[in-house]
């Protein structure tokens, strides 16, 4: 067992001995369910009365009651009937429509688990007992609204979210990432700094950009867009709506239909969707024409608004959208291609992180063997594809975590999962191997054999979503983007603009006619305040002008990270700035 996996068993236990907790304060309390999720764990209750955040504190007390009381975590196994009538003498209703769910799927017996005096239905396992728990290394968290079995039909249960970790020092550590996460919040500077926002009008999960949030936007595709051309990539543009016939051939009507945005027509009766993937549009580009293998690898990226329909409740700022775009990207190759292409793509995700300041690690996310029903394609298919991809990462000397159960539904991917400046993962790139789409496509090229031939289809996404990624890197610079990327570079503040206001005017003329985004601060405000607004507004550079500046054709330079770097040719900045958006430093 793992470090992760021992992790996992001690925060699914801790959700255990919070129910017992909550049951000590309140006996007719009704339970639902308690996982163990990332970094913690959370468990749904009904209640008598709705939670306050000082109740946290309590039954955080009386968790570690429990947990000094070191009671052992006992396994029994009832038949479906016995299990019934338990949890109907328990007075848990909820628990008993688990069991009959358990029932209909085929179970005769299920297990149930009990420390001290609290008895959970569960499939387990736990620890050995509560005792193993650290009482110094867990929390409780926040409290929130959840529907019972993720149903809005059903009645809303409050939710308790904790945190546990193996020690202390790992709760500290964590709690402190959390804390300044909240100084980071991308909703919350994203306001501050003027980016984006949301109407209620327009709908949730719909993002407004402002200019200045459009240009990082914009940025952010562009690089994706650049590193793509240089191995080849074409960009082509793909329509938002299509008919269903086209999703019903690709799979993602039975596989993704809940997640998808139905279009009616006014005037036909043919069912449309707005689609949520560039994917099966790219392959109608592929069959347009007669492909040879001289035509091969045929790649071609895609920027079009993509749109899936997120349920309110999960919709969270830019992390979380209905309406986004991909770096997206399909290569379609022969065989023997395959690791060419995939090196060459790996190259430029492992550039764009090494531009953006971010560490990673990869994932192989491989099809879930005991659910097979929920993947496209043949055993053959998939043991061929999979083994393939293993390789590759293999004869890199790729270090890499197998995830089962990660896979889309039409293939492998290898993920890359990055790490922020504060510490938190975000899975970000991509590339995917497809074996299924193209045959069900019927996509085909003459091969040097003169013979018909099915592509492989590569999937690759630099960064993903760029408008998910503008968040992240929101949270990962503090606002404070690199100059390249910031929306307004530099800001030339005249210490008197009735003196110096022409002068300040020309520079920015020539800062312009060179592609930087520049603007001059001559409000009526002190030149004090006018610095401190734009330290605020996180402006890469300040270039301050007065009558000296003017005589010696110059300006002083302050810099939002060095601060005051004195006064520098007005030539010799521009070549300056210029060499650093270029770079992307």
């Amino acid at each position: 067992m793992d470090k992760q996996e021992k992790l996992d068993l001690l925060r699914h236990s801790a959700a255990h001995v919070l129910a017992a907790a909550v049951l000590e304060m309140f006996p007719e309390a009704k339970f639902g369910t308690g996982p163990a999720i990332e970094n913690g764990f959370y468990y749904d209750f009904d209640l008598p009365r709705t939670l306050i955040p000082e109740d946290l504190e309590i039954l955080e007390g009386k968790m570690r009651e429990i947990i000094k009381a070191n009671h052992p975590f006992d396994r029994a196994d009832l038949s479906v009937k016995e299990a019934e009538e338990k949890f109907k003498e328990l007075g848990q209703d909820y628990k008993i429509e688990l069991i009959k769910d358990l029932e209909k799927e085929g179970h005769k017996t299920v297990s149930i688990y009990k420390s001290g005096q609290f008895v959970d239905l569960c499939s387990g396992p736990h620890i050995d007992s509560t005792g193993e728990i650290k009482p110094d290394a867990i929390k409780l968290t926040k409290i929130s609204g959840a529907y019972w079995k993720a149903s809005e039909n059903n009645k809303q249960m409050q939710r308790i979210y904790g945190v546990t970790f193996e020690s202390k020092k790992d709760l500290e550590e964590y709690l402190h990432m959390m804390e300044e996460a909240e100084k980071r919040d991308h909703k919350k500077i994203g306001r501050e700094m003027g980016l984006f926002i949301f109407s209620d009008l327009v709908g949730p999960g719909l993002p407004l950009y402002t200019p200045k949030g459009a240009i990082v936007r914009r940025e952010i595709q562009n690089y994706s867009n650049e590193l793509r051309q240089s191995i080849g990539y074409q960009e082509v543009h793909t329509p938002q709506i299509n008919k269903a016939a086209l999703f019903k051939k690709s799979g993602h009507y039975d596989k993704y239909k809940d997640d998808m945005f139905k279009v009616t027509s006014n005037y036909t009766e043919e069912e449309y969707y707005l689609k949520p993937m560039n994917c099966p549009q790219h392959t109608q580009i592929f069959a347009s024409e007669m492909r040879s293998y001289k035509d091969l690898p045929v790649r071609i990226a895609d920027f079009a608004n993509l749109y899936r329909d997120e349920k309110p409740g999960q919709l969270s700022g830019l992390a979380r959208l209905r309406a986004f775009s991909q770096d997206d990207g399909h290569c379609f190759c022969s065989e023997d291609q395959i690791e060419n292409e995939f090196n060459a793509i790996l190259g430029l995700i492992e550039k764009s992180m090494q531009t953006y300041g971010m560490e990673y690690h990869i994932r192989l996310s491989l099809r879930d063997e005991k659910q097979k029903e929920k993947y496209l394609g043949s055993d053959e298919v998939w043991e061929k594809s999979q083994a393939t991809l293993e390789k590759l990462l293999k004869d890199k000397k790729l270090k890499y975590v197998r995830a089962e159960g990660e896979a889309a539904f039409y293939g492998p991917k290898m993920d890359l999962v990055a790490k922020d400046s504060i510490g938190r993962e975000w899975q970000l790139s991509t590339i995917q191997l497809d074996l299924n789409m193209p045959e069900r496509f019927g996509l085909e090229y003459v091969g040097a054999d003169g013979q018909k031939h099915t592509p492989i289809m590569i999937h690759s996404a630099i960064v993903g979503s760029p408008e998910r990624f503008m968040g992240v890197l929101i949270e990962h610079y503090s606002g404070a983007f690199p100059t390249w990327l910031s929306p307004i570079q530099v800001v030339i503040i005249p210490v008197s603009t009735e003196k110096f206001g022409d002068y300040a005017k020309s520079v920015e003329t020539r800062f312009i006619a060179s592609g930087i985004r520049v603007k001059v601060d001559d409000s009526s405000e002190t030149l004090g305040k006018r610095i401190n607004e734009a330290q605020k507004n996180k402006i890469p550079y300040m270039l301050v002008v007065g009558q000296k500046e003017i005589d010696a054709e110059s300006v002083a330079v302050r810099s939002r990270d060095k601060g005051d770097e004195g006064t520098m040719k007005t030539d010799e900045f521009l070549e300056r700035i210029k060499k650093e958006i270029t770079d992307k430093k």
